[in-house]
């Protein structure tokens, strides 16, 4: 068996999909999922293990291969989710031909912008780089992670793995 490659991609910005980046984004950095992990080791224990105190920051780098000012447009908007963003991939297997749809939703806010090198004759390129709040990804409409940093969720196939935390806070809960 094959892996699945990624044959073609779309980004969009706003609810809905408001707009549509066809033709101007050659490549995204996708969200990278990373844990916080830290070594403890205590009286009794032959070896450190890690213990997990949480989510790191999650961020994505969109690429545009010219100016998108309406990419600009977000730069020191107020709110940590304002800006959203979508992804949506087309990833084929070259055995069976079967292709996956994986789409990833995200809401954060512009952290950096990048204008690249103005250079007369040269190629252009812009970065923007996002700081994110929430995060989705579905596959093939199967929802598989779902994080959202101020509703404190981290949703895994279907199991809301820190919901025991929230309802030891408190959290969510009418007193």
């Amino acid at each position: 068996m094959l892996p699945r490659k990624l044959k073609n991609f779309m980004a969009y910005k706003g609810l809905g999909n408001q707009k549509r980046y066809q033709g101007q984004i050659p490549e995204i950095e996708l969200p990278k999922l990373t844990r916080v992990l830290e070594e403890y080791r205590a009286g009794g224990m032959d070896m450190p293990v890690k213990v997990d105190l949480g989510q790191e920051a999650m961020e994505m780098t969109i690429k545009c291969g010219g100016h998108e000012a309406d990419l600009y447009r977000d730069f020191a908007r107020a709110g940590i989710d304002k800006v959203v963003l979508s992804y949506s991939g087309a990833y084929q297997r070259d055995d069976d031909c079967s292709v996956s749809a994986v789409d990833i939703y995200c809401r954060g806010r512009l952290e950096e912008i990048d204008p690249g090198t103005a250079k007369l004759g040269d190629d252009t390129e812009e970065s923007f780089k996002y700081s994110l709040a929430y995060y989705k990804l579905v596959v093939d409409g199967e929802d598989i992670i779902e994080i959202d940093a101020m509703a404190m969720k981290c949703i895994v196939n279907g199991e809301d793995r820190l919901k025991e935390i929230r309802e030891a806070m408190g959290m969510f809960t009418t007193v």
